[in-house]
């Protein structure tokens, strides 16, 4: 019979046939996983990485009361030691579990068999099941939200540049889908990177309120930690790397809740610019081009096509992950002092709404790592519809001489006359008197240049672009690391 992979295995590794029976979700999938997760998100969510965080969070709690001197210190070392995956008879967990019915309780038993000298009497002294998955699940996140920060930063170092390069050329501003005024292409792209700055500064700001440590017990009171409750709570929670909240949070799960909605945030931002390369890159705009690669097949039946398939993913994963927030949100309903559904709600939607973020985040950098901008195509479009987009410009100079809103009146009529006839709005502007307005040959030229009229997107583009490597350069210095 052959052996199933353990549960941590990357969705890109070789797996055996009777894996692929086993596993159905999406993430799991050896052929298609790859586009829902990451090899990332795959050490942080697995069967044996969550029972070694589980380990971890025991092992913490013991030593920690060992120094306290709640349990003997001896047997706090014991337990420690004790404290790998590696050591456990994980079939005899299953079974206990299902046993049991309970989700710790078999994990404690095997676990405790394992300690030497007796220790295992001494391991979750005065601790309740929620504390210690509670604990270990603020641990996964911790290590998402590490390898968001780590992608976002750099697709943030990839964006400052594409945005700098490109914040004097000429591009069609859209609204509603139709051509508006001209601008800088960078400040487009100072859009996304501002945007990713921001969230950025989310994950930097929640990480005090969400990463915190769960350490009180069957409802909150911590009595089965005695007089040094208070202090075990502190030095757990230091020993930990977490924060040591105020109360307990057993039902309070909008740690959790904060966690999901801003990886659907972020997740939202990479659906939102690939969605727009999207766009751009369709041959009718031609504004850009998506990296391809000899082999890379766009359809089963037409050779041609070269279909964009990393944006369309990128969209995929934000909705994926923005329906994850629907779960979050339901967690936040427990009764009383301690109530399961909402944990099970997240050991779903955490690991689910994290799988889809971190692949939105590694599509996305890796499409804009291979997108090239086409100055000709942009100047192409924008020269087709020139005469559209030069009408605020020339309100404006008129109303200097008639005032702003008779300008926008009369603009309107020669716009809609000129539409209306298939006339040059140019050579109507150089018919018509203008309302009396100085505005000569030379003035209406430049009027009508779309070039002259691209505002700030220099300096728009350039305050986006500083600002993030100033953000990117503060983050590394607190890491000791450097700037991407």
């Amino acid at each position: 019979m052959t052996t199933a992979p353990s549960p941590e295995t990357p969705a890109t590794a070789p797996q055996t046939t009777e894996c692929a029976h086993l596993r159905g979700h999406i993430t799991d999938s050896r052929f298609y996983g790859h586009r829902y997760s990451t090899q990332a998100s795959h050490r942080i969510f697995c069967d044996r990485c969550r029972y070694q965080r589980w380990l971890d969070v025991e092992a913490a709690l013991a030593l920690t009361q060992g120094e306290l001197g709640i349990i003997p210190e001896a047997a706090a070392r014991m337990i420690a030691e004790a404290a790998d995956v590696d050591r456990l008879d994980l079939p005899a967990i299953q079974a206990e579990i299902r046993r049991t019915s309970h989700s710790l309780v078999g994990f404690l038993r095997v676990f405790q068999a394992s300690c030497e000298g007796g220790a295992g009497e001494y391991v979750h002294y005065g601790a309740t099941t929620q504390d210690i998955q509670d604990t270990a699940q603020v641990l996964e996140m911790r290590d998402v939200l590490d390898e968001m920060e780590r992608l976002l930063r750099g697709l943030a170092g990839q964006l400052a540049e594409l945005a700098e390069a490109n914040g004097a050329t000429v591009a069609l501003g859209r609204t509603h889908a139709q051509p508006a005024l001209p601008m800088g292409f960078g400040v487009k792209v100072a859009s996304w990177l501002d945007e990713i700055v921001r969230h950025l500064e989310r994950i930097e700001q929640l990480r005090p309120r969400v990463l915190a440590a769960q350490l009180f017990g069957g409802v909150g009171t911590m009595a089965g930690f005695g007089e040094q409750a208070l202090p075990l709570l502190d030095a757990f929670a230091a020993r930990l790397g977490l924060a040591a909240p105020a109360v307990g949070w057993h039902v309070s799960r909008d740690r959790v809740v904060e966690f999901v909605s801003c990886l659907a945030m972020v997740a939202g931002t990479m659906g939102r610019i690939g969605d727009e390369v999207r766009v751009l890159s369709r041959p009718e705009f031609g504004e850009l081009e998506i990296g391809w690669r000899h082999g890379q097949v766009g359809s089963s039946t037409m050779p041609h096509k070269r279909n964009p398939e990393a944006c369309e993913q990128a969209v995929v994963m934000a909705r994926l992950t923005a329906a994850q927030m629907a779960n979050a949100l339901a967690c936040l309903g427990g009764d009383h002092e301690r109530d399961s559904r909402s944990l099970r709600i997240e050991w779903a939607c955490v690991p689910d709404a994290s799988h889809y973020a971190l692949s939105a985040c590694e599509i996305v950098t890796h499409l804009i790592g291979g997108l090239a901008v086409r100055p000709e195509r942009l100047r192409t479009n924008v020269s087709a519809v020139a005469e559209q987009i030069a009408t605020e410009k020339l309100m404006l100079a008129l109303g200097k001489h008639i005032g702003k809103q008779t300008a926008h009146e009369y603009v309107y009529e020669l716009v809609q006359a000129a539409r209306e006839n298939g006339s040059s709005m140019r050579e109507v502007t150089g018919r018509d008197g203008l309302a009396g307005a100085p505005l000569d040959a030379a003035a209406l030229d430049e009027i009508f240049d779309p070039a002259t009229y691209l505002g700030q997107s220099v300096a728009l583009t350039g305050r986006a672009v500083a600002g993030a490597r100033e953000a990117l350069a503060r983050a590394a210095r607190a890491e000791g690391g450097d700037a991407r």
